[in-house]
């Protein structure tokens, strides 16, 4: 009997949150985390928890401007080297956004490891803005080359980390946004004062500060003032801004 072929694997967005608008005009792709290295298929409830609450929360603030939240599903559970296939899936992503509503600018959204493949795949065309939470960041070898910055060049970028991560390590967060921002201004980033990997303490602000900066960088909102701030304030300041306990209660709604 003929032996059958492997399946190739294939990455896919999920359903947009709730109702869909009429007129898309802005795209927020939400990256899930995931392991340093697995071929496994990820798991969809598990891989894609992380982000379901910050995906709902940007699809009601967002409704009426006409934004599209959807998750990316991965190919592998893993980033696998020098693949970077979550990088790689989603810049797929972002072509299918292409495919499916035009010419729409488009913001990556990742969580974890799901964060450094928002960085990393913030060069492609659609792409005008970057949030990265907690983002996973390789260890610094002096025998191989650092992260990449250039691709972030043009894109306005957000980083939120706690102090007490313990997975994923702040000051490397940090170290990428330092060097990104000598080659572009419009780089921030938030410190979560004694949070963890999952900014458990303080979701509800880290929503809100997401939800501003998602809505100001795709539809040209004005920013909050704390982060107006922190984007013209020069390193360090404006790359170590602590988000205040109760961020959020008083913007806009």
């Amino acid at each position: 009997m003929a032996q059958q072929a492997t399946p190739v694997r294939t990455a896919r967005l999920g359903r947009a949150f709730g109702t869909e608008p009429s007129a898309v005009g802005g795209v927020v792709l939400l990256l899930p985390g995931g392991d340093e290295v697995s071929e496994r298929r990820p798991s969809p409830l598990l891989a894609t928890a992380s982000v379901l609450a910050l995906g709902r929360k940007l699809a009601r603030a967002g409704r009426d401007e006409g934004l599209a939240a959807h998750v990316v599903h991965y190919r592998y559970r893993g980033w696998n080297g020098g693949a970077a296939h979550p990088a790689r899936d989603a810049g797929w992503a972002a072509d299918e956004v292409r495919r499916r509503y035009g010419d729409v600018p488009v913001c990556l959204a990742g969580l974890g490891m799901g964060g450094r493949a928002a960085l990393r795949a913030a060069g492609h065309e659609a792409v005008t803005s970057v949030l990265a939470i907690a983002p996973w960041l390789p260890a610094e070898d002096m025998a191989a080359p650092p992260e990449p910055v250039k691709q972030l060049a043009g894109r306005q970028v957000l980083i939120v980390h706690g102090t007490n991560d313990g997975r994923s390590d702040p000051e490397l967060s940090f170290r990428l946004a330092a060097r990104a921002k000598k080659a572009n201004r419009d780089v921030c980033r938030f410190e979560v004062h004694s949070d963890g990997h999952g900014l458990r303490h303080y979701r509800d602000e880290v929503a809100a500060l997401a939800a501003d900066f998602v809505l100001g960088s795709l539809f040209g909102r004005a920013f909050s003032r704390p982060v107006v701030d922190a984007l013209a304030a020069p390193p360090p300041l404006g790359l170590r801004m602590p988000l205040a306990a109760g961020f959020g209660g008083t913007l806009r709604r």
